[in-house]
């Protein structure tokens, strides 16, 4: 018995086609990006202060300070970093999907609830911070930001690529700049509402999302007047197999007291490699498919009350119910057996 067998190592065959090979290229730097970019931008900016060109690291720092509220005035978004190639590649080495089950209002403003988190959002991302999956063509006359962690782009270097790809910061000055009809018009805003916490419950085959908890995305759709739109990304817990860890274990205690000291939760994701199926990083090569549902009208509100909140948020978890239903089949084998559970 060689070591592989004995270790059950599945190696990758030498006769894949160029255009695997590129694909699993592709979600080699998407992984890493998200992993270990910040570390590498923090020393990345280190490196040039410690240079000769210290120069341009004082040059970069002021223009950072005089930059820094951008992520909450509506961002700086690069067309041609949503359009790489690389972002196509990344889409087919799943692939995903992008799904609308009605047109949108160009004239509006739609606030995109996005579930589930899974462990890096893989199918949002995909589908709303590039143009890979051709959101443009699908929502004539839309355009589209991603929110992410505030916290993001206070790193050197790696705030301007996510500020580059749509990103914005996931504050309540961010959401309203980007919702308000005086300034935008067509404008859909991309927002993961269990957020880093909801990792935490990502396991293949299960959907769990943390929602009845969950109330500022309606308070800000109903300050804004922006129709809620439920979206849901079949597959996403499918692309990893994090640890176990459930509540009160060891594991998901030191994973709760770190991400409420970081905002962001250490999964310890578990996939396949470069060069094997069954140890590394990788994400699985598992289908996501991204399904916008039909918006929900909020009527404007600058203060609303709890009761007003509650009456609202009841009713989205209503159509987020029913458009998990209506999908699964669609979407996922074995659906029959697949719940949608909401914390």
């Amino acid at each position: 018995m060689t070591i592989s067998e004995a270790l059950g190592v599945q190696w990758a065959p030498r006769d894949i086609p160029v255009e695997r090979r590129f694909q699993t290229l592709a979600a080699t730097g998407w992984i890493c990006l998200v992993l270990f970019g910040e570390a590498i931008a923090i020393c990345l900016f280190l490196k040039l202060v410690y240079s000769d060109y210290w120069w341009l690291a004082i040059i970069y720092s002021i223009w950072f300070l005089n930059d820094i509220d951008v992520c909450n005035k509506g961002g700086r978004k690069y067309e041609w970093v949503r359009n790489w190639s690389w972002w196509r590649y990344y889409r087919d080495y799943f692939p995903i999907k992008l799904v609308k089950t009605t047109d949108l209002d160009c004239s509006c403003n739609y606030l995109f609830a996005c579930f589930p988190h899974g462990v890096v959002s893989s199918g949002a991302f995909g589908a709303f911070a590039t143009n890979a999956l051709d959101f443009y063509k699908m929502f004539p006359g839309m355009t589209c930001n991603m929110i992410t962690l505030s916290g993001h782009f206070l790193v050197p270097f790696f705030r301007d690529f996510i500020l580059a790809m749509g990103g914005c910061a996931s504050s309540r000055e961010s959401l309203l700049y980007l919702l308000d009809k005086k300034r935008h018009r067509g404008k859909c805003v991309a927002l993961i509402v269990g957020g880093a916490a909801e990792a935490l419950d990502s396991h293949p085959g299960e959907y769990k999302v943390i929602l009845k908890r969950r109330r500022g995305f309606v308070r800000i759709a109903m300050q804004s007047g922006a129709p809620l739109v439920p979206v849901f990304s079949f597959g996403e817990p499918d692309v990893f197999r994090p640890f176990n860890n459930p509540e009160n274990s060891l594991l998901r205690r030191f994973q709760e007291a770190v991400r409420k000291f970081t905002g962001i939760s250490p999964m310890f994701p578990i996939g396949r490699g470069v060069f094997q199926y069954n140890y590394g990083v990788l994400p699985i090569r598992a289908p996501i498919t991204t399904v916008v549902g039909r918006p929900m009208e909020v009527v404007k509100n600058l203060e609303p009350t709890d009761e007003e909140i509650d009456a609202v948020h009841a009713e989205f978890t209503e159509r987020l119910i029913e458009l998990f239903e209506s999908e699964k089949k669609k979407h996922l084998k074995n659906s029959e057996n697949v719940q949608l559970v909401i914390t």
